[in-house]
């Protein structure tokens, strides 16, 4: 185990000056580091900048390196270990977003210990499975949760602010140099686990192969370099925020403005400075209600990135008419990472997700036979490539379901792929209504109701009905009434018209901005009984 080192202060100054010795401007305790043993993620990520004066990270006003940076993953690397972990032991990590948050991942993959991120807002019966499930090790949460989540693994705390807690109490006793654990291309890196809207959460097995793979060729494909400076507003729990834009931004040497959590005024405050945004849907809404938004704002942006929720095709033509910018939208999941992405150079078109990654299989087969469907054919999307993740933890079954022998994953979402190659998402196969034995697909009412004046969103579902099987309802936000949205669907076939219209104040939605379905089944599952 590595030697421990004097302990340093905590604290929080506002302009952190390269002198003041706190755990981001730590120097260096030893000119030689251990032996670096072959690791896939970190030789390609980190082991390039482990001596770079480059910024890395902007945060709160203060300026991080990459060496400063990384001298605090070497840290947590070593607080690992001093923890009792060991190469392919888990750690869950249920913290705000932060630099030291950010440190915690880089030190894991340094120290060959599996990723397991979670989201702030889970329960504590929800984290005690995923720690039950796991196997974890480690736990270390916000000092608010301590008490509540204690019992099973240690647990240990790193603050909302990544400035305080136990966790980093134990870092600040580490040497800042860590030795490398040996992990290769299929040695897992992380642990993710899916929302769980249905059934019981599953936790995705993803490689150093996954993730690199896809950072790769996401680099390539979005032209990504060492002069890119990144708006990064999303969550670090989940693989778009965690692993495409962080990893994105290390293989580039490029550098980022590591916000908390997306707010209009840091945005627009932080565009000027940018080159590159990624978002959800709801990021490009927000920033469109906002007057500032123009094209001498984005006049230094050369990309904006969209995913995790489809993209209306109006929210496309205004940022356009607003900002001279055509939002490049992709699309992905957290068994897969991204798997089709709109053309950088190239049309970039609305209500699609472009095409396959040039590493990534795409084929659209039928729900039931499994067999190949034609190009305009609705079916379930499926891929197979070195994104695609290795099976879920402990269900070797569910594995076998959805993961084919020939390596191709049933992702359950149901798409027509053009032609010309172009794959447009109608709906996931669950949220299919079948509807007096007929199917109708979700997407194509919403967009019938999207279109009607007054309305801003909607969302379809499928509720139990003793005739039909099932009946179409609709939930949607906007100045309308529920007459004047049925009378403004006559174009559309009966058996998909909704039987019924809620006008609603929102749409729940995830963190990652995906309207939640199943909530809304939930919500009106009664409403034709009796």
């Amino acid at each position: 185990m590595p030697g421990r080192a004097k302990m340093r202060p905590m604290h929080d100054h506002t302009d952190h000056p390269p002198d003041c010795g706190c755990h981001l401007h730590a120097a260096p305790q030893d000119d030689t580091p251990p032996r670096m043993a072959p690791n896939t993620l970190f030789d390609a990520l980190f082991a390039p900048h482990m001596d770079s004066a480059a910024p890395f990270l902007e945060w709160r006003g203060r300026r991080i390196g990459y060496a400063k940076f990384l001298r605090l993953a070497a840290r947590a690397a070593n607080a690992y270990a001093a923890a009792g972990l060991d190469a392919g032991d888990r750690v869950i990590v249920q913290a705000g977003k932060s630099p030291t948050a950010l440190a915690l991942y880089a030190g894991a993959v340094q120290a060959g210990v599996v990723y397991l991120p979670l989201n702030p807002a889970y329960t504590a019966g929800e984290v005690a499975h995923f720690r039950e499930d796991s196997g974890a090790r480690l736990l270390i949460c916000d000092p608010a949760s301590e008490q509540v989540l204690a019992g099973g693994c240690p647990v240990l705390t790193l603050a909302a602010d990544g400035d305080s807690g136990s966790f980093l109490e134990l870092m600040s006793t580490q040497e800042d140099v860590a030795a490398v654990a040996e992990r290769g291309p299929d040695d897992l890196a992380a642990l993710l686990y899916t929302s769980g809207t249905t059934g019981r959460s599953k936790g995705a097995m993803l490689t150093h192969r996954n993730l690199l793979s896809n950072a790769e060729t996401l680099r390539d494909l979005w032209r990504f370099s060492a002069a890119d400076r990144l708006i990064h507003a999303l969550p670090i729990f989940h693989t778009h925020g965690l692993f495409v834009a962080t990893n994105i931004t290390l293989l580039a040497g490029g550098n980022m403005i590591l916000l908390p959590k997306f707010d209009a005024d840091a945005v627009v405050d932080a565009l000027p400075r940018a080159t590159a945004m990624m978002g959800v849907p709801t990021f490009y809404t927000r920033l469109l209600d906002d007057d500032r938004l123009d094209r001498a704002l984005a006049a230094d942006m050369r990309l904006f990135i969209s995913g995790s929720a489809p993209l209306l095709a109006e929210t496309h033509d205004r940022f356009t008419a607003r900002t001279g910018h055509r939002i490049l939208e992709r699309y992905g999941m957290t068994e897969t990472n991204m798997s089709t992405s709109n053309p950088y150079d190239g049309d970039r078109r609305a209500g699609t997700v472009g095409l396959p990654l040039p590493d990534v299989e795409l084929k659209i087969r039928h729900p039931e036979t499994g067999a190949d469907l034609p190009p305009g054919e609705i079916g379930i999307i499926e891929v197979r490539g070195p994104n695609v993740f290795q099976g879920y933890w402990n269900m070797p079954g569910k594995t076998a379901e959805e993961l084919r022998p020939d390596g191709f994953f049933i992702t359950g979402d149901l798409a027509v792929q053009g032609a010309d190659g172009y794959v447009t998402i109608v709906g996931r196969a669950r949220d299919l209504i079948i509807s007096g034995g007929l199917n109708v697909y979700p997407k194509e009412v919403e967009e019938a109701i999207d279109a009607l004046p007054g309305v801003v969103e909607s969302a379809v579902i499928g509720v139990p009905h003793a005739d039909m099987g099932e009946a179409v309802v609709a939930a949607v936000v906007g100045d309308v009434t529920p007459e004047a949205v049925m009378a403004g669907l006559t174009g559309l076939a009966r058996y998909k018209q909704p039987r019924h219209v809620e006008i609603v104040p929102e749409l729940p939605r995830n963190t990652m901005g995906k309207v939640q379905k199943a909530a809304l089944r939930e919500a009106h599952a009664r409403l034709f009984a009796g």
